[in-house]
């Protein structure tokens, strides 16, 4: 994949994760702590699932053009237990959103039924 997909791929998570929260009057804030665990959990549930050892292996080799699943594909992994992962992930993040009320349902439906579709694309390095 090259850098301008990881680019516009990178852009549509966030803006799919961040989009609701800037109609939202609500402002709310957690501890740095708490974001850096819930972080290095995520990152570590990727690692363990493509067999990599570090986040380094995985930035160098989609530096170099591998997409997710062709990083997959080299430790022999099923692709769709990454895809599944990364759904579960995302999917937590919208429902604390709704919960929070920093989504409305509408949004929360709208983004959750493109969540698969949009992180098998970004997987398999398809813009």
């Amino acid at each position: 994949m090259n850098p301008k997909r990881i680019i516009i791929v990178g852009t549509m998570v966030v803006a799919m994760t961040l989009g609701g929260s800037s109609l939202s009057n609500k402002v709310s804030a957690s501890s740095i702590t708490e974001s850096h665990n819930a972080t290095t959990a995520v990152k570590d549930d990727l690692l363990q699932i493509l067999k990599v050892s570090s986040n380094e292996e995985i930035y160098n080799a989609i530096y170099d053009g591998k997409s997710l699943a062709d990083i997959a594909n080299d430790n022999q992994v099923d692709v769709n237990n990454v895809v599944d992962l990364q759904v579960a992930q995302l999917t937590e993040q919208l429902d604390l959103r709704l919960a929070s009320g920093s989504l409305t349902l509408q949004q929360y439906e709208a983004q959750k039924s493109e969540l698969r579709d949009i992180i098998t694309s970004s997987t398999y390095g398809v813009s």
